[in-house]
């Protein structure tokens, strides 16, 4: 897959099957559209291309007003959309004068006469240029005066939620990693470092890795207890992950992540480390002493042990 990161990079080539979007997440109605853009561009001996975004245009067109937390990084998007083949992938750097860029402004400059294109491939709810001005029947009419067709893909469903980032962002911070992660098609997931805690952990017999984020913009899922598996130089482990504020040890505590490695018992810090997110079994607990906190968190580890011996075949 070749990455193109200005438009003065991309040859022409009016056979270009193209996608336009934020692609966040690369759940599974973007890999819908992205498996019919390659297909198509097959089909005809043409180039398949996916136009993208850096940084999120919402955390641009707020003026760094509005932070916006994403489900995958560019890199992770990057490997997610190579895995189905793309010829290539334009990453453009959305800027707020970019943002002012008309609809038709847009697709003249860039894609019309900069990429080339024989057809483009949307979602159904496909919405781009200044104020989110275009949708796809404007595209379709572009696409009557410049000669290109335009298909739209239908919206796709699981336990009855339209799949789509926002709606996987909410699950994520509701804990309902088991539906973002049905929606996704792959366990959502997040890589850091490790660095030193309190070394509580290890003093209560549950050593843990303390993670910190590569990007801090990573969404992290609620607060609360979660069954996970994390890769450590280059191995997969079980473990039970806390994501929290440790209340039993005092009050207003910052956020940390920490996971506790099954039959693990190494020296890690300074690591990177990957964490996949299977499921979330409790929210975070006071307790009124370290021996009622220990006592449950042997309950956790037998709870998510379980939960891991069944995600032991399900491929991430």
């Amino acid at each position: 897959m070749i990455i193109y990161r200005s438009l003065n990079e991309v040859p022409y080539d009016k056979n270009s099957v193209i996608s336009i979007g934020m692609f966040d997440g690369v759940h599974q109605a973007h890999q819908s559209i992205i498996r019919q853009v390659v297909e198509k561009a097959k089909r005809m001996n043409g180039r398949s291309i996916i136009v993208t975004f850096t940084p999120h245009p919402r955390e641009v067109v707020s003026q760094g007003k509005k932070s916006v937390d994403i489900l995958c990084t560019l890199d992770e998007k990057l490997q997610l959309i190579e895995r189905y083949g793309v010829d290539a992938i334009f990453i453009i750097p959305f800027t707020f004068e970019f943002s002012r860029l008309t609809f038709q402004e847009f697709y003249s400059q860039y894609i019309i006469q900069g990429v080339g294109v024989t057809e483009v491939i949307e979602g159904f709810n496909h919405q781009f240029g200044r104020d989110r001005e275009g949708g796809m029947n404007q595209v379709v009419e572009l696409g009557k005066q410049h000669n290109f067709s335009v298909e739209a893909v239908a919206m796709m469903n699981v336990d009855g939620s339209v799949i789509s980032s926002s709606a996987i962002r909410g699950a994520v911070l509701n804990g309902k990693i088991s539906l973002a992660n049905k929606m996704l098609g792959y366990e959502y997931g997040f890589s850091g470092t490790v660095v030193r805690g309190y070394g509580r952990g290890k003093q209560l017999g549950y050593p843990t890795a303390n993670i910190k984020l590569h990007d801090p913009k990573k969404l992290v899922p609620q607060v609360g207890i979660y069954g996970v598996k994390i890769q450590v130089e280059g191995r997969w482990y079980g473990g039970m992950m806390s994501i929290g504020h440790n209340p039993t040890f005092g009050e207003a505590q910052e956020r940390t992540i920490e996971v506790n490695i099954f039959n693990f018992d190494k020296d890690i810090y300074d690591e990177s480390v990957s964490v996949h997110c299977l499921e979330r079994t409790r929210s975070e607990k006071k307790f009124n002493s370290v021996d009622e906190l220990v006592a449950e968190m042997g309950n956790d580890k037998i709870t998510i042990q379980k939960i891991i011996e069944q995600h032991k075949h399900i491929s991430s």
